[in-house]
Protein backbone atom coordinates (compact mmCIF):
# COMPACT_ATOMS: atom_id res chain seq x y z
CA UNK A 1 0.00 0.00 0.00
CA UNK A 2 1.26 3.64 -0.87
CA UNK A 3 1.43 5.35 2.92
CA UNK A 4 2.10 8.47 0.78
CA UNK A 5 -1.09 8.42 -1.01
CA UNK A 6 -3.52 8.00 1.83
CA UNK A 7 -2.21 10.38 3.86
CA UNK A 8 -2.65 12.82 0.60
CA UNK A 9 -6.36 11.85 0.00
CA UNK A 10 -8.46 14.88 -0.43
CA UNK A 11 -11.24 12.16 0.89
CA UNK A 12 -10.36 11.96 4.66
CA UNK A 13 -9.47 16.10 5.16
CA UNK A 14 -13.43 16.43 3.60
CA UNK A 15 -14.76 14.04 6.34
CA UNK A 16 -12.73 15.96 9.28
CA UNK A 17 -13.79 19.59 7.64
CA UNK A 18 -17.54 18.50 7.75
CA UNK A 19 -17.51 17.37 11.13
CA UNK A 20 -15.83 20.37 12.50
CA UNK A 21 -18.67 22.44 10.56
CA UNK A 22 -21.26 20.17 12.61
CA UNK A 23 -20.30 20.76 15.52
CA UNK A 24 -20.17 24.73 15.09
CA UNK A 25 -23.68 24.68 14.00
CA UNK A 26 -25.04 22.40 16.91
CA UNK A 27 -23.39 24.94 19.07
CA UNK A 28 -24.85 27.97 17.43
CA UNK A 29 -28.71 26.54 17.46
CA UNK A 30 -28.19 25.99 21.30
CA UNK A 31 -27.17 29.34 21.59
CA UNK A 32 -29.95 30.52 19.69
CA UNK A 33 -32.27 28.15 21.49
CA UNK A 34 -31.55 29.10 24.90
CA UNK A 35 -30.10 25.24 25.47
CA UNK A 36 -26.90 26.66 26.84
CA UNK A 37 -28.23 29.04 29.13
CA UNK A 38 -30.46 26.74 30.82
CA UNK A 39 -27.59 24.30 31.18
CA UNK A 40 -25.72 27.20 32.61
CA UNK A 41 -28.59 27.79 35.25
CA UNK A 42 -28.08 24.14 36.28
CA UNK A 43 -24.68 24.15 36.56
CA UNK A 44 -25.20 27.59 38.61
CA UNK A 45 -27.71 26.66 41.00
CA UNK A 46 -26.70 26.58 44.53
CA UNK A 47 -26.02 23.92 46.42
CA UNK A 48 -27.46 23.39 49.40
CA UNK A 49 -25.56 21.75 51.98
CA UNK A 50 -26.47 20.62 55.30
CA UNK A 51 -24.27 20.97 58.38
CA UNK A 52 -25.25 18.45 61.54
CA UNK A 53 -24.13 19.93 64.71
CA UNK A 54 -22.19 17.29 66.88
CA UNK A 55 -24.76 16.45 69.59
CA UNK A 56 -23.19 18.10 73.32
CA UNK A 57 -21.79 15.36 75.51
CA UNK A 58 -24.31 13.98 78.42
CA UNK A 59 -23.52 16.28 81.84
CA UNK A 60 -22.04 14.98 84.54
CA UNK A 61 -23.83 12.87 87.08
CA UNK A 62 -24.71 15.22 90.23
CA UNK A 63 -22.48 14.70 93.28
CA UNK A 64 -23.91 12.30 96.09
CA UNK A 65 -25.45 14.10 98.67
CA UNK A 66 -23.91 14.22 102.13
CA UNK A 67 -26.24 12.80 105.01
CA UNK A 68 -25.57 14.05 108.02
CA UNK A 69 -26.06 12.26 111.34
CA UNK A 70 -28.81 13.28 112.93
CA UNK A 71 -27.58 15.62 115.93
CA UNK A 72 -28.65 14.37 119.76
CA UNK A 73 -31.30 16.96 121.22
CA UNK A 74 -29.58 19.27 123.81
CA UNK A 75 -29.79 17.93 127.25
CA UNK A 76 -32.32 19.33 129.29
CA UNK A 77 -30.72 21.13 132.43
CA UNK A 78 -33.51 21.96 135.27
CA UNK A 79 -33.09 25.48 136.33
CA UNK A 80 -32.28 26.28 139.97
CA UNK A 81 -35.49 27.44 141.44
CA UNK A 82 -34.10 31.43 142.20
CA UNK A 83 -36.06 33.19 145.46
CA UNK A 84 -37.58 36.37 143.91
CA UNK A 85 -35.55 39.83 145.16
CA UNK A 86 -38.65 40.68 147.50
CA UNK A 87 -38.21 37.15 149.30
CA UNK A 88 -34.69 37.77 149.89
CA UNK A 89 -34.80 41.08 151.50
CA UNK A 90 -37.63 40.19 153.51
CA UNK A 91 -36.30 36.75 155.10
CA UNK A 92 -33.98 37.92 157.91
CA UNK A 93 -31.25 35.84 159.61
CA UNK A 94 -31.88 32.67 161.49
CA UNK A 95 -29.09 32.33 163.89
CA UNK A 96 -29.05 34.19 166.95
CA UNK A 97 -25.89 32.99 169.04
CA UNK A 98 -22.92 30.67 167.94
CA UNK A 99 -21.66 28.39 170.72
CA UNK A 100 -18.21 27.15 170.94
CA UNK A 101 -17.54 23.85 170.96
CA UNK A 102 -15.93 21.99 173.62
CA UNK A 103 -12.32 20.72 172.40
CA UNK A 104 -12.37 16.93 172.33
CA UNK A 105 -10.09 15.32 175.15
CA UNK A 106 -6.88 14.55 174.24
CA UNK A 107 -6.84 10.62 173.68
CA UNK A 108 -3.76 8.96 175.14
CA UNK A 109 -1.34 7.05 173.39
CA UNK A 110 -1.58 3.09 173.32
CA UNK A 111 0.78 1.75 175.83
CA UNK A 112 4.44 0.82 173.53
CA UNK A 113 4.39 -3.08 172.27
CA UNK A 114 6.80 -5.23 173.70
CA UNK A 115 8.45 -7.51 171.27
CA UNK A 116 8.93 -10.98 172.79
CA UNK A 117 12.55 -12.09 173.17
CA UNK A 118 13.42 -14.23 170.37
CA UNK A 119 14.15 -18.17 170.92
CA UNK A 120 17.82 -18.73 171.71
CA UNK A 121 19.67 -20.64 168.86
CA UNK A 122 19.91 -24.02 169.07
CA UNK A 123 23.53 -24.92 170.53
CA UNK A 124 25.86 -25.74 167.62
CA UNK A 125 26.15 -29.23 166.70
CA UNK A 126 29.80 -30.77 167.57
CA UNK A 127 32.30 -30.92 164.26
CA UNK A 128 32.81 -34.81 165.19
CA UNK A 129 29.74 -37.05 166.75
CA UNK A 130 30.04 -39.66 169.23
CA UNK A 131 27.43 -42.71 169.49
CA UNK A 132 25.93 -42.69 166.35
CA UNK A 133 24.01 -45.38 166.04
CA UNK A 134 23.65 -47.12 162.04
CA UNK A 135 21.20 -48.56 160.72
CA UNK A 136 23.05 -50.99 158.44
CA UNK A 137 26.76 -52.32 160.20
CA UNK A 138 29.01 -54.80 158.54
CA UNK A 139 31.64 -56.43 161.26
CA UNK A 140 35.05 -56.26 160.66
CA UNK A 141 37.05 -59.69 159.74
CA UNK A 142 39.24 -60.50 162.53
CA UNK A 143 42.58 -60.58 160.49
CA UNK A 144 44.97 -63.14 159.65
CA UNK A 145 48.11 -61.62 159.75
CA UNK A 146 46.95 -60.41 163.67
CA UNK A 147 46.27 -64.60 164.05
CA UNK A 148 49.61 -65.74 162.77
CA UNK A 149 51.58 -62.70 164.80
CA UNK A 150 49.26 -64.25 168.10
CA UNK A 151 47.93 -60.71 168.60
CA UNK A 152 44.47 -61.76 170.62
CA UNK A 153 42.97 -57.98 170.82
CA UNK A 154 42.96 -54.93 168.97
CA UNK A 155 41.72 -51.52 168.75
CA UNK A 156 40.88 -49.03 166.29
CA UNK A 157 39.25 -45.35 166.60
CA UNK A 158 38.11 -44.32 163.34
CA UNK A 159 36.19 -40.84 161.97
CA UNK A 160 33.46 -41.79 159.57
CA UNK A 161 32.55 -38.85 157.15
CA UNK A 162 28.77 -38.73 156.03
CA UNK A 163 27.07 -37.04 153.55
CA UNK A 164 23.14 -36.05 153.59
CA UNK A 165 21.82 -38.89 152.49
CA UNK A 166 23.69 -41.28 154.79
CA UNK A 167 25.95 -43.00 153.10
CA UNK A 168 29.90 -43.35 154.12
CA UNK A 169 31.82 -41.47 151.81
CA UNK A 170 35.57 -41.51 153.95
CA UNK A 171 36.89 -43.28 156.65
CA UNK A 172 39.83 -42.01 158.67
CA UNK A 173 42.15 -44.10 161.15
CA UNK A 174 42.70 -41.79 164.01
CA UNK A 175 44.77 -44.44 166.38
CA UNK A 176 45.37 -48.09 166.27
CA UNK A 177 47.03 -50.47 168.87
CA UNK A 178 48.74 -52.08 168.05
CA UNK A 179 49.65 -50.57 164.73
CA UNK A 180 49.64 -52.12 161.15
CA UNK A 181 47.47 -55.20 161.81
CA UNK A 182 43.67 -54.00 162.07
CA UNK A 183 43.39 -50.60 160.06
CA UNK A 184 42.22 -52.24 156.80
CA UNK A 185 39.83 -54.50 157.71
CA UNK A 186 38.18 -51.36 159.73
CA UNK A 187 38.21 -49.49 157.00
CA UNK A 188 36.32 -52.24 154.37
CA UNK A 189 33.92 -52.78 157.18
CA UNK A 190 33.02 -48.93 158.02
CA UNK A 191 32.51 -48.58 154.28
CA UNK A 192 29.71 -50.09 154.07
CA UNK A 193 27.86 -48.77 157.08
CA UNK A 194 24.57 -46.80 156.69
CA UNK A 195 23.29 -43.86 158.91
CA UNK A 196 19.51 -41.85 158.99
CA UNK A 197 19.72 -39.45 156.29
CA UNK A 198 19.80 -35.94 158.25
CA UNK A 199 20.14 -33.62 154.91
CA UNK A 200 23.36 -32.43 155.82
CA UNK A 201 27.03 -33.42 155.99
CA UNK A 202 28.74 -34.80 159.74
CA UNK A 203 31.21 -36.68 160.65
CA UNK A 204 30.97 -39.39 163.64
CA UNK A 205 33.67 -41.09 165.28
CA UNK A 206 33.96 -44.75 166.02
CA UNK A 207 35.59 -47.13 168.14
CA UNK A 208 35.97 -50.72 167.00
CA UNK A 209 37.62 -53.46 169.63
CA UNK A 210 38.67 -57.12 168.26
CA UNK A 211 39.20 -60.03 170.56
CA UNK A 212 39.83 -63.29 169.77
CA UNK A 213 37.47 -66.00 171.80
CA UNK A 214 38.04 -69.70 172.84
Amino acid sequence: MDYRRQQRDPTRHMVGIATVVLVHVVVIYAMMTGLVRTAVDIVKKPLTATIIKEAPPPPPPPPPKKIEAPRPPPAFVPQADIPAPSDVATSGPTITAVTAAPPAPAQAAPPPVVAAPAPPPPPPKPAVRRGVTPTHREDPVYPRGALRAGIEKGRVLARVHIDEQGNVTEVVIVSAEPPRHFEKAVTDALKEWKFKPEGEKYVAEIEVNFALKD
